[in-house]
């Protein structure tokens, strides 16, 4: 598509071309690529020209390609950068009035807060309450995946459980995969946290599956730690087996070039070494990916970087 865009050089299939082939790249785990098309893209954006679009497309291009690249950003380690385009996009939305847009940017939004450690719910419940009042079961689908998603990340795994089944299953109703290694490592990790580690190691091994069907990389970092975690979690724990996922964990995040997850493999690995008496081995793996970050540092995860780094060198 792209190619043929921009054989004739008009402006809107060059827009639609670099958003498009942005997201594919992004989802297969080619961040950095995926993120300079999103630039691409909002560069080339001509409100007045590009805006009559999102009748055919669902939503404003601006919009999509803003709150999409907020999730590159925050892989590549640039929480606050991702922040902003995320409140950027959400601003945009609502300027325009257009719902199926507002409720694009407010689900992806949530996303980017997520990563970020920012469980907000006003997001959610007035994506929740937009969804309602304009009867797309789609997207009340998907504000009740979000809710779960939360639950799931702030202590409440029994609550959680029961939404994150349902959700997934009504998405993989519609034949619909997106998102799901995401669902299912929670799925996973939930299970775990329920002292049910028969299914946490199936759900994140079909996590693991699913990926590799759909080529739907940009969570595998994630997907491999929360199953060393699962491992070292489990009556059966097992530290070599932990390792091994961290360490695979690892190596797709410097391929991928994605910062953040580094860190949080970083750290999982960082905290099995100090538990096996190897504090400085811990610190020389953990200091240099912590020390590479300019920005974000009020985020959850570089906090939790920093503390450990001074616990380590106490």
């Amino acid at each position: 598509m792209l190619d043929l865009a921009e054989k004739q050089r008009a402006s809107a299939p060059l827009v639609i071309g670099r958003h498009h082939v942005g997201v594919s790249l992004m989802l297969a785990g080619e961040i950095a690529k995926g993120k300079a098309y999103f630039d691409q893209a909002i560069e080339l954006y001509v409100p007045a020209e590009h805006r009559p679009l999102m009748a055919h497309f669902g939503q404003d291009l601006g919009v999509s390609a803003l709150v999409v690249r907020s999730i590159a950003l925050w892989m590549l380690g640039y929480a606050e950068a991702a922040l902003a385009d995320a409140e950027q996009a959400v601003k945009d939305a609502r300027a325009i009035g257009h719902a199926a847009s507002l409720m694009y940017a407010l689900a992806y939004a949530d996303l980017t807060h997520m990563l970020c450690g920012n469980y907000v719910a006003e997001g959610r419940r007035e994506l929740a309450a937009l969804a309602d009042e304009k009867g797309s079961l789609f997207w009340k689908t998907v504000a009740l995946s979000i809710e779960a998603r939360h639950l799931a990340l702030t202590g409440d795994p029994a609550k959680a459980l029961p939404m994150l089944t349902f959700a997934r299953n009504a998405f993989r109703s519609t034949g619909a995969n997106h998102l799901a290694p995401l669902d299912l490592s929670l799925l996973a990790g939930t299970y775990a946290a329920l002292g049910k580690f028969d299914d946490a190691r199936r759900y994140i091994a079909e996590a693991m599956t699913t990926m590799e069907a759909s080529k739907e990389k940009w969570f595998e970092v994630e997907v491999n730690r929360i199953a060393g975690e699962i491992a070292l979690k489990s009556p059966e724990r097992d530290a070599a087996k932990a390792e091994a996922h961290f360490e695979r964990a690892l190596a797709v995040a410097r391929q991928q070039q994605a910062k953040s997850w580094e860190l949080r493999a970083a750290m999982s690995l960082a905290r099995l070494w100090r538990s096996q008496g190897k504090p400085q081995q811990a610190r020389e793996l953990l200091a240099p990916v912590y020390g590479w970050f300019t920005e974000g540092f009020d985020t959850r995860d570089l906090k939790e970087a920093k503390a450990l780094l001074e616990e380590l060198a106490s």
